[in-house]
């Protein structure tokens, strides 16, 4: 099972390309680019100031075992005073700038979640997206502060080093800086390598986890009502120690990649040892073998997490495609218009047609529908029969693969998306309600909205007593959901929000599910009162009898019929 796991997310790494996503992560850091620039360049000037310090501590050091004198103590003072200074401004400069950096991922990430899930019509899974948002974000840390600024280091360290060391031995230099160049270059990319196999792995279960738990949490009273906890509980243990098991096989490969960049940085130092002793390798004199073996040390140190970063880089280049994915348009996404709306509100389906999935029968075929401005209709059908698809082709959250639908006489497909929503407002079966004050989920709808217009919105929904019997008034919490209100003032406050847009075209998507009969029908005489003046589309299984309509329809066969019931 998790073999056949891992190569399906190494097929689907094949086929997104390993540095493109990354590249798109450097694209939406672009702005932050001069003070990433500069955390780097402060990183590299306390490298060297580093390495400098450490060769002059080491002759120093020589020298005073020797008994000879070394005027370098002016010199140890101002090096090490700038590496501190530099070493705190570097942190402080890079690590805001890649807090910064993060932070635009993440308004970035809801920006186009927001655009592919639409109306709340979205399509994924909410614990793969807190997992997308919060782990594999803070992963993409390890991509400045663990792989482009020590890989920048080494690229400056290894021609100093090489320099340095080539003013006492040649063949030394060489010795050392191949050694160099294998911990900082070689080991690296061969970890990076064999790292990529089964570096989604970790994500890909963290994920999994995060669901899971989210699932239990979420639907905790129907695991009760059905004495369900035992199973959920397996089913939970069984991803936790699927985590583990991929967690376990980072960390042997973590292990053996930080025992290797290790060896390779003792063995230079024995080189140098070799070197000062004159075995195998021309002999240099003691003062300056001090001088290079406190530089080789130095260098080994500074490349010391390379190693273990591309043994992550898996983990890396796979939470950036995990999270840039969610700005790839879904498959039946519209076309991005640029006009705005027109002033007229009459609507048309012309030949439209829609399907879900190639391999079924289109929900939509053909189908020709007329609204004209300020008529109420009816649109009716079992579920799957495709009425919330006429209310996501509507809304532009997909775009019909045949035929074409017009506002005021205009394609759809030309219109900005911002704006055919302003024309639109949406109430949906689902309608959240946020864990908040009833006065911010209502500015939700209009943020400009004064408490004057907000208490209008309450009175025409006929919840305004219940929210002045609240100790708080508009500033009482809803809670989680709108918990610590009943069903129908939740749908009632949610409908004070839609109200509160003015927009002249409402779509009413089962309304009332979940409501019982006595509320369902005080609900809809309610919107029957409210709703004058607006085009109000109802989509519903069936009527009630006390819905005010100009026309009714019902889908059958992806087409349009008239109902009378």
């Amino acid at each position: 099972m998790k073999s056949s796991q891992t190569r399906e997310l190494n097929r689907q790494a094949q086929r997104e390309g390993v540095l493109a996503p990354v590249g798109r992560i450097l694209q939406i850091w672009q702005r932050r680019a001069p003070l990433l620039t500069a955390g780097a360049l402060l990183s590299l000037l306390a490298l060297i100031i580093g390495l400098v310090l450490m060769r002059e501590a080491g002759i120093r050091v020589a020298a005073m075992t020797m008994g000879m004198i070394v005027v370098t103590t002016g010199a140890l003072r101002i090096f090490g005073s700038a590496r501190v200074i530099l070493r705190y401004a570097e942190r402080l400069v890079a690590h805001d700038a890649m807090f910064r950096a993060l932070a635009d991922v993440r308004v970035w990430f809801f920006r186009h979640l927001a655009r592919g899930a639409a109306a709340g019509l979205g399509f994924r899974r909410a614990g793969d997206l807190l997992s997308r948002l919060v782990s594999d974000v803070e992963t993409l840390d390890g991509l400045y502060l663990r792989i482009i600024l020590p890989l920048a280091g080494a690229c400056l360290v290894l021609p100093f080093l090489f320099i340095a060391i080539n003013m006492v031995s040649s063949v030394l230099a060489v010795v050392v800086c191949a050694l160099f160049a294998c911990g900082a270059f070689v080991l690296p990319l061969c970890a990076a390598m064999l790292g990529r196999r089964e570096g989604g792995l970790v994500n890909h279960e963290a994920a999994q986890l995060r669901v899971g738990v989210l699932d239990m949490v979420g639907g905790l009273r129907e695991i009760a009502t059905f004495g369900a906890e035992g199973r959920m509980l397996d089913h939970v243990r069984d991803r936790d120690a699927a985590l583990c098991r991929a967690q376990m096989k980072q960390a042997r490969m973590l292990a053996l990649a930080g025992a290797a960049s290790y060896l390779c940085g003792q063995a230079a130092v024995v080189a140098v040892l070799a070197a000062a002793l004159g075995l195998g390798l021309p002999r240099i004199a003691p003062l300056p073998a001090a001088a290079v073996l406190f530089l080789t040390v130095a260098a080994f140190e500074s490349i010391g997490g390379l190693t273990r970063a591309g043994a992550l880089a898996g983990n890396i280049t796979r939470a950036a495609a995990r999270v840039v994915a969610v700005g790839d348009l879904p498959e039946h996404a519209p076309p991005e218009g640029t006009q705005p709306a027109p002033e007229g509100t009459d609507i048309r389906f012309e030949q439209v047609s829609f399907r879900w999935d190639a391999a079924r029968a289109p929900v939509l075929d053909h189908l020709d529908l007329s609204i004209p401005a300020g008529q109420r209709i009816a649109v009716m059908g079992p579920s799957g029969a495709g009425k919330s698809t006429l209310a996501a082709l509507l809304l532009k959250v997909v775009g019909p693969q045949a035929g074409r639908i017009t506002l005021g006489g205009e394609d759809i497909a030309t219109i900005r998306d911002g704006a055919m929503r302003e024309r639109i407002a949406w109430l949906s079966q689902a309608t959240h309600l946020f864990t908040d004050t009833i006065r911010a989920n209502l500015l939700l709808g209009r943020p400009d909205a004064t408490e004057a217009d907000l208490w209008a919105a309450l009175e025409q929904a006929r919840v305004a007593d219940v929210v002045r019997e609240l100790p708080d008034g508009l500033d009482s919490w809803l809670g989680e959901g709108g918990a610590s209100v009943s069903g129908g003032q939740g749908r009632r406050l949610a409908l004070a929000r839609v109200l509160l847009s003015h927009a002249p075209i409402l779509i009413l998507d089962e309304p009332a599910t979940g409501l019982d009969a006595q509320t369902e029908r005080e609900f809809l005489l309610t919107l029957n009162e409210v709703t004058q003046g607006r085009t109000v589309i109802l989509i519903v299984h069936r009527l009630t009898g006390v819905e005010k309509l100009d026309q009714a329809w019902r889908i059958v066969g992806g087409k349009t019929v008239a109902a009378t019931a």
